[in-house]
C-alpha cells in the first residue's frame, strides 16, 4: 500500500470567518464519513498554538479512519505555500485518502491556498471539488467584517455558501445575506442554511467552479516553524502572533498540569475575545473549550496529549497568564 500513487483524491475548502462554526461542521461531515473510507483533514490555525486538531482527535473514535495534521502560525499559504505543501504531502502520504478536507484559518486568503492546491505538482492528485463557505449571517451589520479583505475573498471564492447558526437568526438575517451576496459578488452562488454545524454531505460533490489566476496577492504574516519546542521546566510554554487586524495568544502545558475544572470554566466564560479555543486536562476529566459570540461550549473528550489554549482578540490581557496558572491544581 505504500507504494499505491495517490491520484484524484476529492478535495474540499470548508472556509469562514472566525467563530463561524467550521470545525463544528468538519465533525459533522466526519460522522457520516462512509465506514470503509479513508478521510484526510488539514488544519489551519492563525495562532502558534495548535488546538483545532485535539478537539478533532477528541471527539473521534481510533476506528474512524481520519487522519489529522495542523499547520499552525498564519495563514499556509504564506512562504510560497511550503508549511502547507510539506504538511499536506506528509497527510496524503499517511492517510491515502479517499477524501481530503482543508479548513484555512479563518482570518486567511483562500484564493492563495487554491491556489496552491492547483499547482502543476498537485494537478493529478488532488481533485478539487466544492468549495464551502460558512457565513454567520448575524455579522453583516457588523463593519469589522464586512470591511475585512478576507471575509470577502471567502465569499468570493465560495462554489456554495452556507448560512451556519441559523438557530440564531432574527427573522430578517437570512434575506440580508441574500442581498449581500446579491450586491458584493459578481455571479450568484447557491446559499443553504444550516442549524448545529449539520452541513449535509452531498454539498461535497463536484467540481469547483471557481477559476485561479496566476495573480498573487501578498499580505504579511509571521509563518511558524511548525515544529513544536518542548516545554520548559516551568511546565508551560507561551507563544504570540499579531496579523490581519488581531492578535493571537496561546499555552501548551504539561501533561502532568491539571486544572480545577470549576475555576477554569469559570474563567474562559468570562472573556470577551474574538475567538477561544482549548483542551485542558481537567481534576474532572479531559475537556474542550470552544467560544463564539453566543457563550462558551463545554464537551468531555477520549484524550489529548496536554492542555492547550488558544485565544485570538484585538487586544491581549497581560493577566490571563497569572489567572490560568492560578488554576492548577498542582
Amino acid at each position: 500500500m505504500n507504494n499505491e500513487k495517490i491520484t484524484s483524491v476529492p478535495t474540499n475548502i470548508i472556509t469562514g470567518f472566525l467563530g463561524v462554526g467550521k470545525t463544528s461542521a468538519i465533525l459533522h461531515l466526519l460522522k457520516q464519513k462512509p465506514s470503509n473510507e479513508r478521510w484526510a483533514v488539514l488544519v489551519n490555525e492563525f495562532g502558534e498554538i495548535g488546538v483545532d486538531g485535539s478537539l478533532i482527535k477528541g471527539q473521534l473514535n481510533k476506528e474512524q479512519s481520519v487522519f489529522i495534521r495542523e499547520v499552525t502560525g498564519g495563514c499556509m499559504c504564506c512562504a510560497s505555500g511550503l508549511p502547507m505543501q510539506i504538511a499536506l504531502n506528509q497527510l496524503l502520504n499517511e492517510a491515502k485518502p479517499d477524501r481530503l478536507l482543508i479548513e484555512p484559518t479563518g482570518l486567511g486568503h483562500p484564493v492563495e491556498v487554491l491556489q496552491v492546491l492547483s499547482n502543476q505538482y498537485y494537478k493529478d492528485i488532488l481533485n478539487l471539488q466544492k468549495t464551502i463557505t460558512l457565513v454567520d449571517a448575524r455579522n453583516l451589520s457588523d463593519s469589522r467584517y464586512t470591511d475585512h479583505e478576507a471575509f470577502n475573498q471567502q465569499l468570493g471564492i465560495a462554489d456554495i455558501i452556507v448560512g451556519s447558526k441559523k438557530d440564531l437568526y432574527r427573522e430578517s438575517d437570512e434575506q440580508a445575506l441574500v442581498d449581500y451576496m446579491s450586491s458584493n459578488t459578481d455571479k450568484p452562488k447557491d446559499i443553504v442554511f444550516i442549524e448545529h454545524g449539520k452541513l449535509p454531505f452531498e454539498l461535497l460533490a463536484g467540481k469547483s467552479q471557481f477559476q485561479v489566476t496566476t495573480k498573487q496577492h501578498h499580505h504579511k504574516h509571521r509563518t511558524s516553524a511548525n515544529e513544536l519546542q518542548p516545554i520548559p521546566e516551568s511546565g508551560f510554554i507561551k507563544a504570540i502572533n499579531k496579523g490581519e487586524g488581531f492578535e493571537s495568544i496561546g499555552w501548551r502545558f504539561a501533561p502532568y498540569k491539571i486544572f480545577d475544572r470549576v475555576q477554569l470554566h469559570a474563567f474562559l466564560t468570562s472573556l470577551k475575545v474574538n475567538r477561544l479555543k482549548a483542551v485542558f486536562i481537567t481534576s474532572d476529566g479531559i475537556f474542550g473549550y470552544n467560544t463564539v459570540n453566543d457563550g462558551i461550549v463545554e464537551f468531555e473528550i477520549d484524550e489529548c496529549v496536554e492542555s492547550r489554549i488558544e485565544i485570538i482578540c484585538e487586544h491581549i490581557d497581560k493577566l490571563w497568564e497569572a489567572k490560568l496558572i492560578s488554576m492548577l491544581c498542582n
